[in-house]
């Protein structure tokens, strides 16, 4: 264990991989849940109207899907890119190291509390990474269940099952792309900790507070919540009304 590696430090470390943990937690503590998951009706509403019969034509959908692929794959090709760059420098980290303490403005820590700070850096790019190929996954998996929704009939029972599961899916290969780009949020607190450990915990925390600010209380995210919110309503008007909801 470094000699320098002393209580605020391990605290300021610890933090960053709590808070990127308990994110979801806290959404749902709040009452908001994420978008991700209030979006979840929003998708499954579209599974539904997958099956109308009076959608022949797919290239909508299609298009969506492909611009959900496109995202995924660039950000998992260019967190190869930062990811490799990372194990290269942490191959030859004694030397990355004794160039950086020659900075004026670099702080004086030792070796092995360097080596500490960027192997947790390059943690969290290498889940990030894994997240979004995760979320590649996924979404091949999301795709075939779609194209065997190209048959069933909306009023079968088991075609029901089949648009919530491929929904559900879908909702969880955009769950693990989120995933994957908060962690870059993170990577950047774990940047101070190369400053100092309070400057590490407040950036951790002011990260934090953004993204649950963006997620539960900004203008999008009260959009997105009364869009929901009425559609639901919509849905539940037309079930009153005897009518279908595709």
């Amino acid at each position: 264990m470094p000699y320098d590696f002393d209580g605020p430090r391990l605290v300021a470390l610890v933090l960053i991989f709590i808070m990127w943990g308990l994110y979801g937690p806290i959404m749902n503590w709040l009452g908001r849940g994420t978008l991700n998951a209030q979006l979840h009706v929003v998708r499954l509403r579209w599974m539904r109207m997958s099956l109308d019969s009076h959608r022949e034509n797919r290239v909508f959908d299609a298009i969506l899907l492909g611009h959900l692929s496109a995202s995924m794959s660039f950000f998992g090709s260019a967190t190869l890119i930062v990811l490799a760059s990372l194990l290269g420098a942490l191959a030859g980290i004694s030397g990355v190291h004794a160039a950086l303490i020659r900075l004026a403005f670099f702080p004086a820590i030792s070796l092995g509390l360097f080596t500490m700070y960027f192997a947790s850096l390059t943690l969290i790019i290498a889940f990030s990474f894994f997240s979004f190929t995760y979320a590649i996954r996924k979404l091949g998996y999301t795709l075939a269940m779609i194209g065997g929704l190209n048959e069933a009939r909306s009023a079968n029972a088991h075609s029901q099952v089949m648009i919530a599961q491929t929904a559900l899916v879908l909702t969880e290969s955009v769950k693990s792309l989120n995933t994957g780009i908060r962690g870059y949020y993170f990577a950047v607190a774990s940047l101070f900790l190369f400053v100092g450990p309070y400057p590490a915990m407040f950036m951790t925390m002011l990260i934090a507070g953004v993204l649950l600010y963006r997620q539960g209380f900004s203008s999008e995210a009260l959009a997105i919540e009364r869009y929901v919110t009425s559609m639901n309503a919509y849905e539940a008007e037309r079930d009153d009304k005897g009518e279908s909801t595709i």
